[in-house]
């Protein structure tokens, strides 16, 4: 009896190393099989096609449908796409230093926002600023992608913008040298009344050190509580946010880990050094478009009870992404793993396993219950709850009747500040300026007629 019964566990245990051996065996054979029918499908359209195929747009075509497939976050970067992967994780570029956006009722690309001491600013571009061409290539008929990528280039190189300027009709040309542009990641910090202030726009390279720097200097000017602004912060770098934190909390402590399925993925980050202050109180804005590492610093400071968030629920970004070098000069951002907050929580809240196009809220009844380092209770799955939800105001009169009359509200504001740049050269400080009742007429009185 004993030897059958040893016969029979040595058989179980036969079968399923045989088992797991298959399963990874039945896998590969699949990729093989997968790739040779796309191979022979290519070869035969490339051979047989009515018209020659451009491989290089097709073949992209099929690596971005499937890519699509998966998550919003993973994607393939051409190569003369590699330049838009870099600004992401570093926030730099070589440019003019604007932000051009297309405005509808002229149908045409306009300077938005020329940055103060910038390439741009310094050749005189001013806000609404109509683009016609950039050296010989008109800009008349394209959209803002294609403008943008024409007014990039390498650093050093210079150019020559054609413009119309809206409030005088003029026709202008603008002799602009592109150079090494970083974006403002926080483009304003300051201390009224012992309350400090810092807005933060995105975890870019070496913002951790702003944002360090900013916080002593406002401890200097005398503050003694803090608001950390990350509303409309999409992320950006887990380090950057993991190095922020460690401002506010103690070396050594577990922030975030990361857990995906092969073990090169899993990773903790600890704090590293020793923190600025621990004690000062602190509150954390964030909205709907607080997302990925701005939903990790909240909520570490949240599960270690250091901060109170304020605001709405965030975007609820619970995937890590990695760059990866492929041939021929071209990149791909790979979701590799899960980010879990110091409750032992993630917030992902969305479910992409459906397939192409595919994304599905996670239902509050589906979410589990975590606590916070002092017992506070606080879920997973849903983006960050903030500890007081303070909703935003509902839209004023004045945006009703805007929309009432089929108007676009951002394009009527956008051209009623370039008509006041055009008549006021010059304005007060921040602090000392205000709307007269002139001024409010001036733009209720045309707006609503």
């Amino acid at each position: 009896m004993k030897k059958q019964i040893i016969i029979a566990l040595c058989a179980m245990a036969l079968q399923a190393s045989t088992t797991m051996a298959q399963k990874p065996n039945d896998h590969n054979f699949e990729v093989a099989k997968q790739l040779d029918i796309l191979n022979h499908v290519y070869k035969n359209l490339d051979l047989l096609y009515v018209d020659t195929l451009n491989p290089k747009t097709t073949v992209g075509t099929a690596i971005n449908a499937m890519l699509r497939s998966l998550d919003p976050y993973t994607e393939y970067y051409a190569q003369e796409d590699t330049k838009n992967l870099r600004q992401m994780l570093t926030g730099k570029y070589a440019g003019i230093g604007a932000i051009v956006r297309k405005h509808q009722k002229l149908d045409r690309v306009v300077i938005d926002e020329p940055y103060e001491n910038m390439p741009a600013a310094e050749a005189g571009l001013k806000k609404g600023d109509i683009i016609l061409s950039i050296d010989d290539s008109m800009m008349t008929s394209k959209e803002v992608g294609y403008v943008s990528s024409h007014l990039r280039g390498e650093p050093g190189t210079t150019f020559l913008l054609k413009a119309m300027r809206p409030s005088t009709g003029k026709l202008m040309n603008f002799k602009i040298t592109r150079r090494n542009i970083k974006m403002p990641e926080m483009p304003y910090y300051g201390v009224k009344d012992g309350v400090g202030y810092i807005l933060l726009n995105q975890f870019t390279e070496g913002c951790a050190k702003e944002v360090r720097r900013a916080f002593v200097d406002l401890k200097k000017q005398g503050a003694t509580s803090l608001i950390f602004d990350l509303r409309g912060n999409g992320g950006g770098s887990e380090q950057e946010a993991v190095d922020i934190l460690n401002i506010w909390l103690p070396k050594g402590l577990k922030v975030v880990e990361n857990r995906g399925k092969i073990r090169q993925a899993n990773k903790e980050y600890q704090t590293r050094i020793e923190p600025v202050d621990t004690l000062m109180p602190m509150v954390v804005l964030v909205n709907g478009e607080t997302a990925s590492a701005s939903e990790i610093s909240s909520g570490a400071l949240q599960d270690l009870d250091r901060a109170i968030i304020l605001g709405t629920r965030t975007y609820g970004k619970g995937l890590v992404q990695i760059p990866i070098d492929l041939p021929y000069n071209t990149n791909m951002k790979v979701t590799t793993s899960k980010y879990y907050i110091p409750s032992g929580r993630c917030i992902q809240a969305y479910n992409y396993k459906r397939g192409a196009g595919y994304q599905e809220h996670i239902p509050d009844s589906l979410t589990k219950v975590f606590y916070t380092r002092n017992g506070r209770e606080v879920r997973d799955g849903g983006g960050i709850m903030p500890d007081v939800e303070l909703k935003g105001d509902t839209i004023p009169n004045i945006a009703f009747y805007l929309s009432a009359s089929g108007q676009d509200s951002t394009e009527v504001m956008f051209d009623y500040v370039v008509d006041y740049i055009a008549k006021h050269p010059t304005i007060a400080a921040a602090s000392e300026f205000h709307i007269s009742d002139a001024d409010w007429q001036d733009f209720n009185l045309p707006t609503i007629l």
